[in-house]
């Protein structure tokens, strides 16, 4: 098995990278800009996945059997106000892999999130029916559409809030951000009317892996067990690391302004990544010191 990764230099490419060189498995770790990639002795390629003649070159080349697509443009507000680039990479990036993998026949995975549902009739299956309600969620459900459309090998994986650590990260996550905040001393506005089902980094590339090297076909909800608010997410983050959680302020997504809306209820429902995959996600707290070992 030889594995192409893009969006290597995320927090989910990392952690990927760190299991495959553990895994002793071939791969190719790709991202725009030079590598930020701390493990030693890494392939790596820059590419930019939104440039059609770099990825059928560069996924010619080096003819892997199985490409991990973790890079998006995943900030929900910035999708928002900037949808020629968001379509560019969430969407377009996803129709010149799919022809890529097309040459090469190679098996796709391609990350995807719980905000192509409305959070109307949250925790959802995966046959539930998607109704996007941001462009976020919009751009994400329409590269969706493509691999449902194509002739190659697929597998999608919906995710949820992604959390944890890794050396170089340029993006945070709603972890890193309540841990940041308080360690300063600044109080926060933390929405407690949206639920989800927060995902351990680890986790999700150990379900990538599974699903890579037992070429696993369709649609995987991959997330943590625990259903959470962000304020209850919050709330157990400063716990954990002994922080103060009278900072911690609770508020609504009427008062919470923002330029894209949220869906308010959505969580997975996961058992047939446990059937299927032998799943097993951390509960949060659990997750929370794996985390924590981050910084021992």
């Amino acid at each position: 098995m030889k594995i192409l990764i893009t969006g290597a230099n995320g927090l989910l490419g990392q952690k990927l990278v760190q299991l495959l060189s553990n895994e002793k498995t071939s791969f190719l770790a790709t991202s725009q800009g030079p590598s930020r990639i701390r493990t030693a002795e890494v392939s790596y390629l820059p590419l930019d996945v939104v440039k059609r003649d770099q990825v059928i070159k560069v996924v010619r080349e080096y003819s892997p059997t199985v490409v991990i697509h973790t890079a998006a443009m995943t900030q929900v507000d910035q999708c928002e106000t900037d949808r020629e680039k968001c379509w560019l990479l969430n969407v377009m990036s996803v129709a010149h892999l799919i022809e890529a993998c097309a040459i090469v026949n190679a098996h796709l995975v391609h990350l995807s999130s719980d905000f192509i549902f409305d959070g109307l009739s949250g925790p959802y299956k995966e046959d539930d029916e998607a109704n996007p309600i941001n462009f976020y969620g919009q751009s994400k459900w329409a590269a969706e559409k493509l691999l449902y459309e194509s002739n190659i090998k697929w597998s999608i994986v919906r995710t949820i809030l992604v959390y944890g650590a890794t050396p170089g990260i340029s993006r945070s996550n709603i972890m890193l951000w309540v841990k940041r905040q308080l360690e300063a001393g600044k109080p926060i506005q933390v929405v407690d009317d949206q639920i989800r089902t927060p995902t351990l980094v680890e986790d999700l590339a150990v379900a990538c892996y599974q699903i890579a090297k037992q070429s696993a076909h369709g649609i995987y909800h991959i997330s943590g067990a625990d259903l959470l608010t962000p304020y209850n997410i919050a709330r157990i983050t400063a716990r954990y690391f002994y922080l103060d959680a009278s900072l911690i302020n609770k508020t609504n997504s009427e008062a919470f302004k923002q330029p894209a809306k949220r869906p308010l209820k959505t969580g997975f429902i996961i058992e047939k990544a446990r059937k299927d995959l032998g799943y097993q996600p951390h509960s949060f707290e659990a997750g929370l010191a794996i985390t924590a070992s981050f910084w021992d």
